[in-house]
């Protein structure tokens, strides 16, 4: 048997002066494959070789003196025995490194008061970065955040995520229904369920409990925007518009609102730049569009034809609001675009409430009468609702 336990700690330390002096490394061996790498620097590296399958291998048992003769022999006798009882020491070594360098992680967490690997919220942030910010608005992964934070972490965010059931979610989504955020309790849950299918796909947990509480929860009721669909209030309205006597501007986004059927955001945020006057067309950015955020990167941009109306109001708007880039400037600066409660409020003036007609109830009118009065293919309709169409006719006419 070879002999072991040839080394001293007085012949490590002149070994280590030695190899200072020299400015050359130098290996001691103890025996049964345990090494001690002396540096110049007065460090040594112990290092235990090892043959598996005819091959031959080498781990680390860290630095002396950190680790003392004492303690490298003590890791040297454990790992032969782990050996001899089949483990693949290079394995465990890598396991054992990943372990130290986790640990490392929690506690660094920890002492940021953040939570560690594997729990709801760590898995939430990461899906956030990860999957949902890449994909949304600013504003729409801003506003997930901020429910979840708010309503989902006080009381799920340091549980494991792979312990969570559906009941507990359930109790936690039950605190929202109570206030009567109908809505918001569905928008968290859905939330929810995409953070656990991440989960899934990461191996964080097995299952999304978020999918047995489909039946579980108060449904939200269905809204819609005001809006006048009766071809004798239409006429009344669109009356109503032309005579209105308030700033000649907010006078032309009135019209405009009713014809060029765009949504609300979509209409105040018009630039004089996407108005073609020899084509009669106006052409909207998809990067304005409501769409993905993928789409609006991609996507085509929106072409709406003009009618001689449209033309002649734009005409008309002109001398007034040329000096800036919008068509419908802020009256307090010309860097930013008309307030979204600017037509809302104009419709006040003219006697409509909110129960009557909205902003955005210009679209559903429009949507009714063409449909109803004007017998417009709907395709067509959909098409210039910049409505997305999923079947082949509809991205057809969406051309």
């Amino acid at each position: 048997m070879a002999a072991t336990d040839l080394l001293s700690d007085r012949a490590i330390q002149a070994a280590l002066k030695a190899a200072a002096v020299a400015g050359k490394s130098r290996k001691l061996s103890d025996g049964a494959g345990l090494v001690l790498d002396v540096r110049p620097t007065g460090v040594g590296w112990w290092r235990l070789r090892f043959w598996r399958d005819g091959k031959e291998g080498m781990i680390s048992l860290g630095t002396y003196p950190v680790v003392s003769l004492k303690a490298a022999r003590m890791k040297r006798d454990e790992a032969r025995e782990a050996k001899a009882h089949g483990a693949d020491l290079s394995e465990r070594r890598k396991q054992e490194k990943a372990e130290r360098a986790r640990r490392r992680e929690v506690e660094a967490l920890e002492a940021a008061g953040l939570p560690g690997p594997g729990t709801f919220e760590y898995v939430a942030r990461e899906w956030l970065e990860v999957r949902h910010r890449p994909a949304v608005s600013e504003g729409h992964a801003k506003t997930t955040q901020t429910r979840l934070e708010k309503m989902v972490f006080p009381w799920l965010g340091r549980r494991p995520i792979c312990e969570i059931e559906p009941p507990e979610l359930l109790e936690c989504l039950r605190r929202i229904e109570s206030r009567g955020a109908l809505e918001t309790t569905h928008r968290v849950k859905d939330a929810c369920s995409q953070v656990f299918r991440y989960g899934v796909s990461t191996g964080a947990c097995a299952r999304n409990p978020a999918a047995d509480l489909r039946e579980a929860l108060k449904p939200v009721p269905t809204r819609h925007f005001a809006a006048i669909v009766d071809p004798k209030g239409v006429r009344n309205l669109l009356r109503d518009l032309v005579a209105y006597t308030g700033n000649p501007i907010t006078r032309a986004a009135l019209r405009l609102s009713a014809l060029l059927l765009l949504r609300p955001g979509e209409l105040r945020s018009l630039e004089w730049s996407w108005v073609d006057f020899e084509t009669a067309t106006l052409t909207l950015p998809s990067a304005v569009m409501k769409r993905r955020l993928d789409e609006k990167a991609n996507g085509q941009p929106h072409v709406v034809p003009m009618a001689a109306q449209v033309v002649a109001i734009f005409q008309e708007l002109q001398p007034l609001t040329m000096h800036s880039r919008y068509v419908f400037p802020s009256i307090l600066t010309r860097e930013k675009c008309m307030s979204e409660n600017t037509v809302r409020s104009a419709l006040r003036r003219l006697g409509y409430g909110n129960d009557d007609m909205t902003a955005h109830g210009f679209r559903a009118m429009a949507r009714t009468m063409l449909a109803e009065q004007l017998n417009v293919q709907p395709e067509v309709i959909e098409a210039q609702l910049a409505h997305a169409v999923s079947d082949s006719l509809g991205r057809a006419y969406n051309r």
